[in-house]
């Protein structure tokens, strides 16, 4: 299928300035490979000179005179591979979160990494804490046992609209998610470690961001605590057993970050002696967690198989920036989003006019599009 997304093509006078860089993808397990493929070819393949990595060669003379490394999801790379990287100029992870990457490895080789900034991803994510909130709010898995059995006109649900809603993360995805909620009629509270202006609060339709010492009235406050953070030492099990037991006992929890955000042993507890009301799950401290998985027998929870980010426009958007950085090496200038150190993933930079950058198309075969 074709995404209605695409990048503007680069000016001729631009290609033209560009020298062919040599470009290696460390392409995703057999189950993960399209459309991520697809797109890395499609976005790259004709201005540079892309080739993938075969796991079971040497790598010594894959890596050789290698100018760019587009690895998905930073969990594909190894050691091995970083001490056979003298020529790489950039290390470019084909995703967000680098919790399970070694980057100071990679800064001890002097590799520079960069990653995909959050808000390739804000929108299929926000998209996902609405249908946490909707099904947890009409009680979903009630109504499909009561659909089974024909049962109906049961059971109750609650409204969104006046309801308040606390970011915990106001970056890439949660200001998408402060935009949705807004059509919603939900009262948007934040917490971040940046200070947000008066001029981006209105944008977004949020009441209030307030540093990490508000965390506390957040959750107190909220009738949906929603996570939206990379996970650091910092963030790991931010949600424990204390800050639960503040939540409200008919608010819901939602993550659709990482699962180390929480601690799952105390979440556990709270959700099966009725401390909070459920939770959205898209993430999980083990990953695959089972079917067996304590949070996945609990008539509370709604939980997804880590896809939030999972969409076609994604893969698309992503495979844009990461040729938007492969062309910046070409033309000897500075790629976008490295990563300097690891506390600074989480620093939010601004990426949106990207992001607007990408030019909506109709896709093939959609209502109003024509037979060529």
């Amino acid at each position: 299928m074709e995404f209605p997304w695409a990048l503007e093509c680069p000016k001729k006078e631009d290609l033209c300035a560009m020298n062919r860089l040599q470009v290696l993808f460390l392409p995703p397990p057999p189950h993960h490979q399209h459309p991520w493929e697809d797109d890395i070819v499609e976005a790259i393949g004709a201005r540079h000179n892309l080739s993938f990595c075969d796991y079971k060669m040497p790598f010594a003379s894959q890596f050789r005179d290698i100018d760019v490394v587009i690895d998905f999801g930073g969990s594909m790379g190894t050691r091995a591979m970083a001490d056979v990287s003298g020529s790489v100029k950039l290390w470019q992870v084909l995703g967000n979160g680098i919790d399970h990457f070694e980057l100071e490895y990679w800064r001890a080789k002097e590799i520079p990494v960069a990653n995909c900034p959050g808000e390739l991803t804000g929108m299929p994510l926000a998209e996902l804490v609405i249908m946490f909130m909707l099904q947890l709010s009409r009680g979903w898995h009630q109504s499909q046992e009561n659909l089974r059995n024909n049962v109906m006109h049961a059971p109750f649900g609650s409204e969104l609209q006046g309801r308040t809603l606390g970011l915990l993360g106001f970056g890439g995805t949660g200001r998408q998610v402060a935009l949705r909620a807004r059509g919603f009629g939900l009262r948007v509270i934040a917490v971040d470690v940046r200070q947000v202006a008066e001029a981006e609060r209105t944008e977004f339709g949020v009441e209030w961001v307030r540093g990490p010492e508000a965390l506390d009235q957040l959750v107190q406050q909220s009738d949906f605590v929603s996570l939206h953070l990379h996970l650091t030492p910092a963030t790991q099990r931010i949600i424990d057993a204390r800050r639960l037991s503040l939540m409200k006992t008919d608010a819901f929890l939602i993550n659709v970050s990482r699962g180390a955000l929480v601690d799952e042993g105390a979440l556990i507890h709270a959700l099966r002696t009725n401390q909070i009301a459920g939770a959205g799950l898209d993430a999980f401290s083990r990953e695959p967690p089972g079917f067996d998985h304590p949070l996945l027998q609990l008539p509370n929870v709604v939980a997804t198989p880590h896809v939030a980010g999972q969409t076609y426009g994604t893969s698309k958007r992503r495979a844009a920036f990461a040729a938007e950085n492969v062309d910046r090496i070409a033309r000897g200038q500075k790629p976008l989003a490295l990563i300097e150190k690891r506390d600074n993933v989480a620093e939010f930079s601004d990426f949106s006019e990207f992001v607007r950058q990408l030019k909506p198309l109709v896709p093939r075969g959609s209502a109003g599009s024509s037979k060529g």
